[in-house]
């Protein structure tokens, strides 16, 4: 036997019945939040050409990726965003279309995480992008629309938090530090590792390093304001934080103040947004399920400057917590159809009959009727429908004939 035949690779899964089914519930959900909102789908491919991940700026590393080469060799790479493939659409087959432009995708992208245990490296992903659309109007759709994703998909706990990546990056500017730190930096601010910042930040002078030290404990209601404008007073970092504050107002006035908060140490990739960042996140799960933000320059690397936001939702994630709070959906056929010798195709047509009046139904391929019953019996289907010359007899399967 071969020594790999019967797992599956590391960071996949099998997804049966009851998960495949809240699954696809959980895509219904937002697919029809999205079209009602007035967003069109769109595929991309599966596989794409390294270069589409690789532009100047914006690049994802090339460690993280799954890679594989076509017939003339160039290198190529399973999907590990769908931001990236939807910019180099709006750039080339999309570049006439009326802006601003909605989209929304149901795909699954692709990604190494070999020193992350336990996280999928196979994620199912239903996400918008809004292109074309810049300012606070546009933010706030987009915020509003990421709280009513997680509320459709009747999820009553949940949190969305916001913050500005144009804050940091003013603050980080006055420093003059390299790539490589300024990324060490970012990561131990977004994974608020206290200790990590102060050490790195220790060996900087001015009051832009010792904002930064206070940075990732700014997060909360609207009492993180008075502190952040304290602390930014003088930086290029007070418009960002005006603007947030700006938006935060505006999303408690549509009424969402009680899932929305405010986090200054949302820092996500800094070479990718441009402004507004947020995350949500629910009940029973100890990461982001929903992660998005404004990426003004992206579309740019491809072709023409084009504003642009959009967000993701992690339907794997989601869809276990359906399965958590709900319990899993019945899979079984309201009644099993079974046919009298000679009567096979009369039963066919009472199966479609009842298919089409609402009626889940399943075609009994036993022999006899003692086996279909038996059969009915143990998968828990409630009702058997007998089929003979004589017309259709419907009987709870366990009582019988």
């Amino acid at each position: 036997m071969l020594k790999n035949q019967l797992i599956t690779p590391e960071g996949t899964k099998d997804y049966l019945f009851e998960e495949a089914a809240v699954r696809e519930e959980a895509e219904t959900l937002l697919h029809t939040l999205f079209k009602a909102r007035g967003f069109s789908e769109v595929i991309t491919p599966g596989l794409e050409f390294l270069d589409v991940f690789s532009v100047k700026g914006h690049s994802i590393p090339i460690e993280y990726m799954y890679k594989l080469s076509d017939y003339k060799g160039r290198l190529m790479v399973l999907r590990p965003d769908s931001t990236m493939p939807i910019a180099r659409l709006c750039a080339t087959r999309l570049r006439a279309e009326q802006m601003p432009l909605r989209l929304f995708y149901n795909q699954t992208v692709y990604s190494q995480n070999r020193t992350l245990s336990g996280r999928s490296d196979e994620v199912k992903q239903a996400g918008v992008e809004l292109l074309g659309a810049a300012g606070l109007r546009a933010d706030l759709e987009m915020t509003s629309l990421a709280a009513q994703a997680l509320q459709r998909c009747r999820q009553k706990n949940f949190r969305i938090e916001i913050g500005h990546i144009g804050i940091f990056n003013a603050l980080v500017s006055s420093l003059g530090l390299d790539d490589a730190v300024r990324e060490q930096l970012r990561l131990y601010i977004e994974a608020k590792n206290y200790p990590a910042v102060n050490d790195l930040l220790d060996t900087f002078g001015g009051h832009e390093a010792k904002v930064l030290k206070r940075l990732p404990r700014l997060f909360g209601g609207d009492g993180v304001f008075p502190e952040a404008e304290m602390l930014l007073k003088g930086t290029d970092a007070e418009e960002p934080l005006s603007y947030l504050r700006t938006l935060y107002l505006k999303l408690n006035e549509a009424g969402l103040g009680s899932c929305v908060t405010v986090d200054l140490g949302i820092v996500n990739r800094t070479d990718y947004y441009t402004g507004i960042v947020f995350k949500g996140y629910i009940e029973g799960h100890g990461e982001e399920v929903l992660f998005g933000g404004r990426y003004d320059r992206l579309i740019g690397r491809y072709g023409e400057e084009t504003p642009a936001i959009g967000f993701a939702v992690n339907v794997d994630a989601v869809a276990r917590a359906l399965l958590r709070n709900e319990g899993a959906p019945s899979r079984m056929p309201q009644t099993l159809v079974f046919a009298e010798t000679g009567c096979e195709i009369a039963a066919l047509h009472e199966l479609d009959r009842m298919i089409i009046q609402g009626t889940t139904a399943e075609f009994a391929t036993m022999e006899t009727l003692e086996d279909a019953l038996h059969y009915a019996r143990a998968k828990g289907i409630d009702t058997i429908a007998y089929v003979t010359v004589n017309g259709v007899f419907l009987r709870s399967a366990k009582e019988g004939f």
